[in-house]
Formats: C-alpha cells, structure tokens, sequence
C-alpha cells in the first residue's frame, strides 16, 4: 500500500496491473475493459478523393491497422466518407471507421451517421482561437458550459441513434481561450478541457467515450495522462484511453519520442488504443505499434513487495531529484551518457569514433560533436594511447588500480564486494543489481555513482522502487541507469530502451543512462542522446515538431521535413514546428520556437513561437525566409 501525501495515479506503483477501464464498442472493435489494445493510424490523402482514400486504407489495414482514421475538415468530406466505407466494404474490408473534425460540428453530425466512431476536439469544437487572454466569474464560466452543452447535445444525440462512439481528443496546443485563461497551458488544463465534454456526455447518458491527453512534449503528455486517471477516478468512471505523442516526427527521433511518452503509460497499465505519430506512410506507424505493445507484454517480471516502498515525489510535476555532485555526474549536471568498449579487443583511437570524438591526425587534435559521450566503459581492456580530457575511460577495478589509478580522466568501477573490501575516498562508479530490490542493503560513501541495472521486464517499476529506496535511506548520491539487450533489430531496440528509461527520466530520476547491446555503436550512442532529447532532460540536436500528415495537409510533409532538418540539424536545442495545415498549426505546435505552416497551396506562413511572423510565402522561397526569420531572433549558427 503506497503512502504519500500526493495521491498516485494507479493503486501500486511497483506492479503493473491493467487500468480497467469502460468498454466501448467501436463497430466490431472492443476498447477498453479486458480487450487487447487497438492499433489505429490516420491516412493522409484528400478524403475527396475516394479511391485514393480507400487504397491507402488497405494498405494501413493489411499491415494491421484495427481503426482507420480520415479527416473531415467540412461537410463535404464528412459526406464522403460514406462513399469511402462503400467501397471499403465491397471491397471486403469492414474495419471500423474514424473521421476526425475540427471547428465544425455540423462536418461531425453527418460523420457519425457514416462512421464508427467522431473525434472531437474540444479545444476548436465549439470554441474559435483568438489567443485572447479572458476573465469569468463562476457564473459566466457556468453560462459558457450551458453553451458547450448546447452545441454537443445534437451530435451525441446521432451517436446514440447510430452506435457511434466520440474520441474526446485534447491536444496541448490547442487548448480553447476559455481554458488557457483559467487554467494556463498547463496537464491541469489539459484535463479540465476534456472533462468538460465528459461532463456534458455522462449527463446525456452517453458513455460510448474515448479519450486522449496529446502532446509533443512527452512530460507534458504523460503528466496529463496521470492527472485524467485520478479525475476520472475521482468522479466515478474511467474511459478507455487513446495514447499518443503528437506530431512525435520521423525516423529514429519519432520512433524514441513515441516509444518514450506511450510506453511510460502503457508500462504502468494505462492506455486501450493507441496511434504512433509519424511523419511516415500511415502504414509504417502499425509495425512501431505492434513492437511497442510487445515490449509491454514481456512476463519477466519481479515481484515488488510494495508495502516495502514509499513514493517520495509529485508524479504530475517535472523536478529533479536532487543529488550531490560527484565528478561530473548529478546535481545540476545534464544527465551523462555511457558507451561499451569492454568486448573489444586492442582499442585504439578509431575505436572512439562513433561515439561522438573524432581524432585529427594532421592537428594532433580531438574534436567532440554535440553527441559527444561522456563516458566508455573498457572493463578489463587496457588503453594505450593518450586520454583525451573530452571524455573519462571506466576501468574495472582491478585494472584501474594496477594500471590507470594515477591517471587523468579514468575512473574504477566497483563490485559491492570490491567496495566493501576497499571503501574508495575518491570518485567511483559502483555496481548496484536491483534484481533483489526487495532486499537491497546498499552502502556506499560520499565518492560513489551508483550503476544501477536489472534483467527483470519490469524495469519502470523496479527503478521507481530503487528511486524510493534512496529517498527513504536519504541517499542523494547519483545514479546512472543501465539496462541491456540482446536484439539483433536497431528500431526493437530504440523502442525497447526508450520505454525502460522514459518514465524515469519523465520523473526526474537518473543522471545517466548506459543501453548495452551487440548492435552498431554509433547507432547505440545516437538513440541514447535520443532518449534524452526526449524526455527533454538533455537537448543535444534541434528539435522537430512535424505533424504525421492527413487529408488537409498542403505540402508534401515528408519532403518539406527532410529539406529543413538538412539546413537546420547543426541549431542545437531549436524546437522547429513543421505543420502542414493551420489546423496543426500556431497550437499544435505547442511551444516550438518557430514555425513552418501551410496555409495554402503552395502557400507558408512562418511564425515565431505563436505569432505570424510572416503570412502566405510562396513555397519555393519559405525554407530561405524560414533560416532568415532564424538569424533575425539571433538563433542561427552557421554550420562547421
């Protein structure tokens, strides 16, 4: 029984039992309750565009896909749709049916009557965004909610006549005036939105409801996820929960950011459905899913004695746990980064290369990228040429002490039983398996780093513990996590890893991370930084926020994102927003720093953060205004 001032989100923190929630029905398809989780996706062609609709959704359906999603920005494309699943069905595919609306009510009424199930967002359902700061007293707050009820009331009136289940979808950046005035753009804010439209639903005894707290920044996302349980908790009923991480990017960076904000919440036993966010073909996202949910079927799990464990920290707030300083780990040091060299033989400088550090002959000199790690564990590997001072060498003990304990920029990794015998007044790493977390004895002193690894599944669980374990000994020294993987398959492992060790870092435990595999080194080193890009605990390279493309795009994402990221991939810590229709744009970009929009054929409006900075450049010309509206607000380096 966990006993904490601040009431957690889930009854056991330290094993995972599935949230249960309502079932819905959407069409043939089980939500929630005891039901696996449903893999969905969206397609992007034009929903006009009937056959071209159909194709890509076989082809979403074929590699798995369980409810496909269309865009219907207007009641022409919500009219379409019955066309769409005409032609789906004679075609002999039956998978339900989603049509996703925005700002127009009358587009999702006629939606439903065709459809399986409406997304809404309440953020631009009924309320239009002027970004206007307004004042309420509690009885014209109450007048507005009459004036929500009014207009959601038709809509839930059809779903009930025709089975039709509501996806009550918040995203972060586009939380309604309204909201943002009382509450800020804020988890709290986030879940107050959807609520409201659950409020109005339950009333008008309509509980055919799914519900989604989307974010592109993984704390934020995961944090609104937390609070909405314990809401939802608190007033009697939990919706199913559609989990994702919005406009989450491409390639390796939207498959971490995916992994690390679904997984957090999927590994404690919360989420029905889920969507990978990529800006990819909708049928790439089904494998990223399927991977993801197996992760979170693995059964090696250990037994934590909860009553043992006590959480000692806000799981809704973002804070660091405070630790000492030792050497360049914790504190107010960004988490470090650990690379494995202990199964090569005869290391030599090249073997240091993907790793970040380069080394020129020609100027005797060492250079260190922005993915430069901070630390190289050897083992028992001897290193015979000179240190450079831009990363340490992690020796094990034996082998420091014999031969590098004199040496600058190396440093001993210690057994407990090493420990125990040599108790080291200088700075150390030290080995601590949480495979017996349940009766762990830890000691240490005031120069030890802990290196903490378990081969159990249930690592989100099992660090948490170990998180707690120190807080209630009052141990403050750091701790680097580990964990190791024996996939021969680079994205299982990007998956994989980025759901061991996001929720951790999301709470704000960890001062390092160590992913140990047989795959390529440079690929090792690349998804660590990720990881931590992710959980926005250390920025390293820019930032994408590029929307995964739908219907009312107006450009060709895939494209447009290649081409900026290969002029701006050297703006270290700039958040770039890439959306292609206002819809996703000055809001769902959230708190990018600036922003590339469609907004017409052919036609871009830049911003900076959420401010048109300028309105409907023509394409060709947007990248070079986008890189001079950089240099203008003095973000642009140029690159080496």
């Amino acid at each position: 029984m966990i006993t904490s001032s601040i009431p957690f989100y889930i009854p056991d923190a330290f094993n995972k039992n599935r949230i249960n929630s309502v079932e819905v029905s959407v069409g043939k398809v089980k939500i929630g309750g005891e039901n696996e989780i449903v893999i969905q996706s969206m397609t992007t062609t034009d929903t006009m565009d009937t056959i071209s609709s159909v194709e890509q959704s076989i082809r979403m359906i074929e590699a798995g896909c369980e409810l496909v999603r269309l865009t219907a920005p207007s009641i022409k494309e919500a009219e379409n749709l019955k066309s769409i699943k005409q032609e789906l069905n004679k075609r002999n595919y039956f998978t339900p049916l989603v049509a996703d609306i925005h700002f127009t009510p009358n587009a999702a009424e006629i939606a439903a009557k065709y459809v399986e199930k409406v997304r809404i967002n309440p953020g631009n359902f009924v309320d239009k965004k002027k970004f206007e700061t307004l004042d309420y007293t509690e009885s014209t707050y109450n007048e507005e909610i009459k004036r929500i009820e009014q207009k959601l009331i038709p809509l839930i009136e059809i779903c009930k006549k025709n089975q039709t289940s509501i996806r009550i979808g918040t995203n972060h950046g586009s939380l309604s005036d309204r909201i943002l005035s009382k509450y800020g753009d804020t988890p709290r804010g986030m879940v107050e939105s959807a609520m409201e439209f659950i409020r109005i639903c339950v009333k008008n005894s309509f509980y055919n409801i799914v519900v989604s707290m989307k974010a592109s920044n993984t704390i934020v996302m995961v944090h609104a996820y937390r609070l909405l349980i314990t809401q939802m908790q608190k007033e009697g009923q939990i919706f199913p929960l559609h989990l994702g991480v919005t406009e989450a990017g491409d390639g390796e960076d939207g498959r971490i950011k995916s992994a690390v904000g679904i997984g957090a919440l999927l590994e404690d036993g919360i989420g029905d459905t889920i969507r990978v966010s990529l800006t990819e073909e909708p049928e790439f996202e089904i494998p990223v899913a399927k991977k993801i949910i197996e992760k979170t079927k693995l059964k090696n799990h250990l037994k934590i004695q909860s009553h043992l464990f006590k959480i000692s920290y806000n799981p809704y707030e973002y804070f660091r746990r405070n630790t000492i300083n030792i050497y360049n780990v914790g504190m107010n040091n960004v988490p470090v980064v650990f690379s494995d060299l202990s199964s090569v033989n005869n290391i030599k400088p090249a073997s240091i290369f993907p790793f970040g550090h380069t080394y020129s002959i020609p100027n005797d000199k060492w250079n260190s990228s922005d993915l430069a790690v901070d630390y190289i564990y050897v083992g028992n590997n001897t290193v015979d040429f000179e240190l450079p001072g831009t990363f340490s060498v992690v020796f094990n003990y034996e082998i420091w002490k014999k031969y590098y304990s004199n040496k600058k920029h190396t440093i001993p990794l210690l057994t407990q039983d090493e420990w125990r015998t040599n108790k080291p007044n200088f700075p150390h790493f030290l080995c601590v398996s949480l495979d017996n977390i349940n009766e762990l004895d830890l000691e240490c002193n005031e120069f030890s780093i802990f290196l903490a690894e378990t081969s159990f599944d249930n690592k989100t669980q099992i660090f948490r513990a170990f998180r707690t374990y120190l807080d209630q000994h009052s141990f403050s020294n750091p701790v680097v996590l580990k964990a190791s993987y024996d996939t021969d398959e680079i994205e299982k492992l990007q998956l994989f890893s980025s759901i061991d060790f996001g929720a951790s870092f999301i709470d704000g435990f960890g001062d390092g991370l160590f992913i140990k595999s047989t795959l390529a080194k440079k690929e090792i080193n690349s998804l660590s930084f990720g990881i931590l890009q992710a959980t926005r605990t250390r920025i390293s390279k820019t930032e994408y926020i590029s929307c995964p493309s739908c219907g009312r795009t107006l450009f060709d994402l895939q494209e447009t994102t290649a081409k900026i990221r290969k002029a701006t991939s050297h703006l270290k810590g700039v958040k770039i927003g890439i959306m292609g229709c206002i819809v996703n744009g000055p809001g769902e970009m959230a708190d990018a720093d600036y922003g590339y929009v469609g907004t017409g054929k052919g036609k871009i409006t830049l911003y900076k953060e959420k401010n048109v900075i300028k309105r409907n450049i023509e394409e060709d010309n947007a990248l070079s205004e986008l890189i001079e509206l950089i240099k203008e607000h003095g973000d642009w380096i140029d690159p080496i």
